[in-house]
């Protein structure tokens, strides 16, 4: 071996035993506790910052400064952590969108608090704790994943924390300390950070933003690893280093050149990419948390304050002005993650990249540098970069057709990084480049009025997308997005939808930024600003044009008089607080006043209490009734229970047909989970104005049969037909358009939408019919006449069951298939559901139910169909089948 390329193998096992750490110290958090920590890099940058200000600053010895900031200050982040922040999100449920959110709150605020306490500049007086050669740095990763490897095989803690990472609530049902194991995890996790940090900051420049970033960077050897295994992550670390320190030696000619270079250099950014955009997913569950995306009440005169507040600016002079005029170009970049996240429920970590190409485009097209085009006048060269930018939106929309939660905020992060590398921090794209204004805007004043007239219009554009029927349809995608499938709403589309408008959005906000500022700044769109940017919107109301606009202000306005990373550690505060309010700041704020505020008048007693609260259950019609049973209010209004063809409440079906051809069939259906076979050579035939049930054991395949005919899951091997037409592998939202209606064991209602949205939603997607009346016909029919603007949050489940089943057939389906209709139903309401689904069969529509309680099955099918072990095994009328079943 050359002495080059020994001494370049020696560099990158030292970068590749760095970025090992750092897999190590995320896999043992994760696996402890479920969260992948966006905050790993931070904890690395502040315990590398107190290592340097013990021997720098105070003038410590090396190694009791170093054993302090490791053995206590970086265990201590990962206790304090935990105990503050994540545990209170783990009681609330765990949703990992809020630790996530919550994650990258804590990334923010040691960022911030770190620019605030020891400033923005870059530091090159780091100490090193470990010989300059490699094979220390090398030797700690190997023993630690070592360590790790063997307490997580034999030892009763590793017992436990596999027991925990299977199933906390199980865990703790078996007596097993969860609350220990996940506060061991982070405290692990966090000397990890630590170890990684003042291991690298000899290396690099240290400050608030490049040493977290960098860190963040290897998350790809954790992503490799599926976040499981060690071995891999550590291999794939070292094979990482010494490949990127072997790339060094090259040194291409030609127009290509640059970006090889840059690609050489940035190694473990192409890894990101690659883990993140190639690799299956991890962490795939749910989309944002509910209750902060959803809409919270605006203040009266909330927006009369805003329009006053961004006017006020046009008075000012000098410094203020020049300041003022970041924040409506900083608005249209923030209305971008309302359209993607708040309204649409999709985690977009990449926005400053978009933000970047924005006013990285419109400089090249003024300047004449764009490949192609002659210079263009800057309002022009704004216009068409935003056209340019937006069919980029599907570097990030396209990744989220398949992908969820952390899986989907890694491939937008990875994108936010990969732009940031190999575009905006590369001499040969923004050498020598500057950004003017428009002709006749060139001054303060004149170019604020132009941003307000340019923030209107976005504002109109967000609110056309968040309004109607592209609104509702992006809100329940949002809220449930396989029950948006299951009510026709074309998810792969919307989504794509999404992603593009927020790239267009955030590339006019760049651009107007960018021209603000009389220059591209790089800085100005790191992926560290795409963090703090999500933070920002999401814990001031996602859904919310006037949070978003808040947040711009926020952003600006801190950081403008006071020394930098105020606004970062505010908005951090924000989001580790998500925990404690889970309903977002304004909610919070409001809560608070209604209960310091004082109270006058007359008190209900406990009777009176108990009295109203009866009173308002039976105007409702949903809570439980005492004494004599009143008359049926169904046969009262002619709907379901009554005469089933009564005009009044009917949403019109197709009759069956007279020869009673099958209208859906299944041919020798298979499906396997891997080694288990779920379904062997299953037959079914399902016919107008009858209702086919399934019963079974749990495990004989009845839910798998079932997501094979409504899309979710594809069949091994057989066919599925409807009306002649092969639909085996026709998506879910293709079938419910076609005439085929689902509902979920898991009740899938939209809960930030109302009743009447919900049901509107179902009856948008076929476009054959009025939607107006459809939904009236159906909100009649399942008597939600007095509920139309109740959203469906604050309703039982009895209801709920209903406002499903409207949503299914305000489609007017001629297949329903019913999922456990009856989960969760009083005797009264399973009645009253009976009574429906036969007048629904003898209006011609065709019922597959898959149901536990065999008494509703004996009184409604016409067909039984017995399964067990993945196969039919008897078939036939219901007194005939269930008689030989049944013990």
């Amino acid at each position: 071996m050359s002495s080059l390329t020994y001494d370049l193998t020696l560099a990158g096992l030292s970068v590749g035993a760095a970025a090992a750490l750092t897999g190590v110290g995320l896999i043992v958090t994760y696996r402890a506790t479920g969260v992948l920590n966006f905050a790993h890099g931070a904890i690395a940058m502040v315990c590398a910052y107190v290592l340097r200000q013990c021997v720098a600053g105070w003038g410590w010895p090396l190694w009791p400064a170093a054993l302090l900031t490791l053995v206590v200050v970086a265990p201590g982040i990962g206790v304090v952590l935990e105990r503050f922040v994540f545990r209170p999100l783990s009681v609330l449920g765990g949703d990992p969108a809020q630790t996530l959110v919550a994650s990258i709150g804590v990334f923010v605020l040691l960022v911030g608090g770190a620019a605030l306490v020891w400033g923005q500049g870059a530091r090159d007086d780091a100490p090193d704790l470990v010989p300059v050669d490699p094979w220390g740095q090398l030797a700690v990763a190997l023993v630690l994943a070592a360590a790790v490897g063997a307490v997580t095989r034999w030892t009763r803690f590793g017992r436990e924390l596999r027991a925990v990472v299977d199933d906390r609530g199980l865990a703790v049902l078996g007596g097993v300390d969860a609350d220990r194991v996940a506060a061991a995890g982070w405290a692990f996790g966090s000397f990890t950070a630590g170890l990684t940090g003042v291991l690298l900051a000899p290396y690099v420049r240290l400050d608030p933003y490049g040493l977290p970033l960098l860190v963040m960077e290897v998350v790809a050897v954790a992503v490799a690893a599926r976040m499981r295994s060690l071995p891999v992550a550590v291999g794939v670390a070292l094979a990482v280093g010494v490949a990127q320190s072997q790339l060094t030696r090259l040194h291409p000619e030609g127009w290509a050149a640059p970006l090889v270079q840059a690609v050489g250099a940035n190694l473990f950014v192409v890894a990101l990419l690659v883990a993140a955009l190639v690799l299956p997913g991890v962490g795939a569950r749910d989309a944002l948390p509910r209750a902060v995306t959803a809409r919270v009440p605006e203040p009266p005169g909330a927006w009369l304050v805003a329009v006053v507040l961004f006017l006020l600016p046009l008075g000012l002079a000098g410094s203020d002005l020049h300041t003022a005029v970041q924040v409506p170009a900083l608005g249209v970049v923030l209305l971008s993650l309302v359209v993607v996240t708040g309204r649409g429920g999709q985690i977009s970590l990449g926005q400053a990249a978009y933000a970047g190409l924005g006013a990285l485009f419109t400089a090249l097209l003024a300047a004449g540098r764009f490949p192609g085009l002659p210079p263009v006048p800057e309002l022009p060269a704004l216009a068409l970069s935003v056209l340019l930018v937006a069919p980029l939106g599907l570097l990030t929309g396209w990744p989220a057709i398949h992908r969820h939660g952390l899986a989907l905020a890694l491939a937008t992060f990875a994108v936010g990084v990969g732009v940031s590398r190999f575009l905006f921090a590369q001499p040969y794209v923004t050498a020598g480049l500057s950004l003017g204004r428009p002709a006749g805007f060139e001054g303060d004043r004149a170019y604020y009025v132009l941003e307000l007239a340019v923030l209107s219009a976005a504002l109109l554009a967000t609110r056309l997308l968040r309004r109607g029927r592209t609104g509702r349809a992006l809100a329940a995608l949002r809220d449930h997005e396989a029950g948006a499938s299951a009510a026709g709403v074309r998810v792969p589309s919307l989504k794509l939808l999404a992603f593009v408008a927020g790239a267009a959005l955030a590339a006019l906000g760049g651009g107007l930024l960018g021209m603000g500022l009389r220059a591209f700044d790089p800085g100005a769109y790191d992926p560290v600003r795409g963090l703090l940017w999500f933070a920002a919107v999401v814990v001031l109301g996602a859904d919310s044009t006037l949070g978003a606009l808040a947040a711009a202000a926020l952003l600006v306005g801190l950081d403008a008089g006071a020394r930098g990373g105020v606004a970062a550690a505010t908005i951090g505060v924000l989001a580790v607080l998500l925990g404690r309010l889970p309903e977002g700041p304004y909610e919070a704020l409001r809560r608070a006043r209604t209960h310091l505020r004082p109270r006058y008048g007359a008190h209900l007693t406990p009777l009176g209490q108990t009295l109203r609260a009866r009173l308002a259950a039976a105007a409702d019609g949903d809570g439980p009734r005492k004494g004599p049973p009143a008359p049926d209010n169904e046969t009262r209004t002619g709907g379901a229970g009554g005469n089933p063809n009564a005009a009044e409440g009917r949403v019109p079906t197709h009759a069956p047909a007279r020869d009673n051809a099958p209208i859906l069939t299944a041919h020798h259906l298979h499906a396997r989970y891997a080694d288990f076979t779920a379904l062997a050579d299953v037959n079914l035939t399902l016919h107008p104005g009858q209702l086919t049930a399934v019963v079974g054991p749990n495990g004989a395949g009845k839910s798998t049969l079932f997501h094979c005919l409504a899309g979710t899951l594809r069949p091994t091997h057989g066919r599925i037909l409807y009306q002649g037409r092969d639909i085996t592998h026709t998506p879910p939202h293709t079938r419910t358009r076609l005439g085929i209606a689902r509902t979920f064991q898991q009740l899938a209602v939209f809960p930030t939408l109302t009743v009447t949205d919900n049901v509107r939603v179902g009856a948008e997607q076929t476009p054959t019919q009025d939607p107006t009346a459809a939904t009236e016909r159906t909100l009649r029919l399942l008597h939600l006449d007095g509920l139309r603007t109740r959203p469906a949050a604050a309703l039982p489940t009895g209801t709920l069951r209903r406002v499903e089943l409207a949503r299914a057939l305000a489609g007017t389906p001629r297949v329903l298939l019913l999922d456990e209709p009856a989960a969760g139903l009083d005797a009264a309401e399973v009645a009253a559901l009976a009574r429906l689904l036969r007048a629904l069969a003898a209006d011609g529509t065709a019922l597959l139910v898959v149901e536990h309680d065999l008494d509703l099955v004996a009184g409604l099918a016409d067909v039984v169909h017995v399964m067990a072990a993945g196969r039919i095994v008897a078939s036939g009328p219901p007194a005939q089948v269930l008689d030989r079943s049944t013990p």
